[in-house]
């Protein structure tokens, strides 16, 4: 039966190639639907978005977040976005690019971002994942961590914290751990 199909999908290849149209790529209903989310971002001027495989792979993007406020002001962190073929039932898989002293992202660039995890819904889209990134950087989480030392030091001493931000995205070290310049 399985061979039936393939032999099917290759006779009407076949027809298509001869009748000078190139093959159609079908498009998963991820990529579908990742392609209306990208065509309708209405992102903050602090955010950018990017394709650095081109523009036919959708489904690995970056974005760019460059807060305005809060402690990471004047800071450019890049993040990394991969898009399974189930989305939107299954969330995207977000990594940081940029190393950062933060309490909600770890020096490996793993988020701790809700509606990454357990909160993720398919009504959600990447706008919304988007304005989420852009609040950890204007209102960081000492309470649901990845970085407990970070978060400690935000719950415990917020002018320290302040320091610590200012040190790394300067480039330097912060304890035992060095940042490099990101502002």
């Amino acid at each position: 039966m399985i061979k039936l199909f393939k032999v099917k999908e290759k006779q009407r290849e076949q027809a298509e190639n001869e009748n000078g149209k190139p093959p159609v790529k079908k498009q998963s209903a991820g990529e579908l639907r990742l392609h209306k989310d990208i065509s309708e971002l209405n992102l903050p001027k602090t955010c950018s978005i990017s394709f650095p495989n081109g523009k036919d792979n959708l489904m690995n993007f970056e974005v760019t977040i460059r807060p305005d406020e809060g402690y990471y002001t004047g800071g450019t962190f890049t993040f990394s976005f991969s898009i399974s073929p189930m989305y939107p039932h299954e969330a995207p898989k977000v990594k940081c690019k940029t190393k950062v002293y933060h309490p909600n992202i770890d020096l490996e660039g793993n988020v701790c971002l809700n509606i990454l995890r357990e909160d993720w819904k398919p009504v959600l889209n990447i706008n919304t994942i988007i304005y989420g990134l852009y609040h950890l950087f204007t209102e960081p989480n000492h309470e649901d961590p990845l970085n407990h030392d970070a978060a400690a030091v935000l719950r415990d001493n917020p002018k320290m914290f302040e320091s610590n931000v200012r040190r790394a995205m300067h480039g330097g070290y912060v304890g035992q751990t060095y940042f490099t310049r990101c502002m």
